[in-house]
């Protein structure tokens, strides 16, 4: 029993620098301060979608109140085989709105991926140099653009990564979801702030079709179903790091939305973890594997203390540095993305070891589904 409490010591210790070491590298992230220029760069908005008839119009919606000149921005959206009303809603809008161009394609599927497959759709047509990729259940600031562009004009990158946050209902699932979701946004701001950038979000990511190209898309990682955010940010970063930034601006978050449904959510989280196996960094792979065993060894842990094998106090212990850890990066990330809406995450704490175990174990031998299909990691 020593070895199993020196063992579970050192995993803490190597998590916690971990931790911490993305907590120094959040507060390297400078927020940006939008100045006033005059808009510039021209942006293709491409916004792959499948079964969003309920929330395109709020999507369209938010894309038609932009604070920035019509003329500069083009829409492709990529239909990939709806079966309800999503593609009559975006010719409706389209009908309506003929001050932006917009061009809506079906999805061509030549890989096991669909949303790389409806990106690289779109990249041959868009007649803009700066492509931004959102999804069919969000929605976008008014300033989005205006505070890229800007950005843009400032700092002169080829690739641009920002932030993405749940419109949640006043539940506690819905706050579950918004919980991990933090984390995930602080380890990317984290890790842009080390140097190390290994995360985004295909919700708001936006890069130049000439990197694009240069990089040569999705070639290399186009087996895996998804992924069209995190492997095209790798491949750039090294291929030149310098190019690749985070924006860092409450004006620029966009909002999706959470699931309702526990089995989705599940799918999701797996979808998202099987992506690990493919990581290009090996700063993300030693990370994901030390959050994985940390939260691991909780749950091996509390199974021996419930055997009467471990000492419950030792346990505690390891959990409640884990916890103050974990709060300090949740805190910092939740200042910059909800502005302070927050409250001690003790009941979502002491079921995120056991939801993690599970979700990264499946994730390296389960299938999932995503919009009706199946895909296996």
């Amino acid at each position: 029993m020593e070895i199993v409490t020196i063992g579970l010591f050192l995993m803490l210790l190597v998590y916690a620098i971990s931790i911490m070491q993305l907590v120094l590298g959040f507060d390297k992230v400078k927020t940006f301060e939008n100045q006033p220029l005059t808009p510039k760069t021209a942006f293709t908005i491409i916004v792959p979608f499948r079964n969003e008839e309920k929330n395109l119009p709020k999507l369209l919606q938010s894309i038609s109140k932009l604070n920035y000149p019509h003329h500069l921005i083009e829409i492709i959206m990529v239909d990939d085989f709806s079966t309800d009303k999503s593609e009559r809603i975006c010719i409706q809008w389209r009908m309506q709105h003929d001050d932006i161009d917009t061009t809506l394609l079906e999805n061509l599927r030549l890989s096991p991926s669909p949303k790389k497959d409806a990106i690289a759709r779109a990249m041959p047509i868009a007649k803009h140099d700066w492509i931004i990729t959102t999804d069919g259940d969000c929605t976008v600031p008014k300033n989005w653009l205006l505070t890229i562009d800007n950005y843009i004009q400032h700092h002169h990158p080829e690739m641009i990564a920002s932030a993405v946050v749940y419109k949640t209902k006043n539940n506690w699932f819905h706050h579950f979801q918004q919980l991990d979701l933090l984390s995930l946004q602080g380890t990317t701001i984290g890790s842009f702030g080390i140097g190390k950038p290994f995360m985004c979000n295909g919700a708001n990511f936006a890069y130049t079709k000439k990197l694009f190209h240069e990089l040569d898309g999705f070639n290399g990682n186009n087996k895996i179903a998804s992924g069209d955010d995190v492997f095209l940010l790798q491949k750039a970063v090294q291929h030149n790091a310098n190019k690749v930034h985070y924006l860092k601006n409450t004006q620029t978050i966009v909002k999706t939305k959470p699931e309702n449904d526990l089995f989705k959510f599940f799918m999701q989280r797996v979808r998202w973890a099987g992506k690990t196996t493919g990581y290009q960094s090996g700063y993300a792979k030693f990370l994901a594997v030390t959050v994985l065993l940390m939260n691991l060894s909780l749950v091996i842990g509390f199974g021996l203390w419930w055997a009467d094998y471990f000492d419950f106090k030792l346990l505690l212990t390891v959990f409640v540095i884990k916890y103050i850890i974990d709060y300090i990066l949740l805190y910092k990330t939740n200042n910059y993305l909800l502005k302070g809406k927050f409250l001690l995450p003790l009941a979502s704490s002491l079921l995120y070891p056991l939801y993690s175990s599970l979700v990264g174990v499946y994730s390296l031998f389960g299938s999932f589904t995503w919009k009706g299909r199946t895909f296996k990691n």
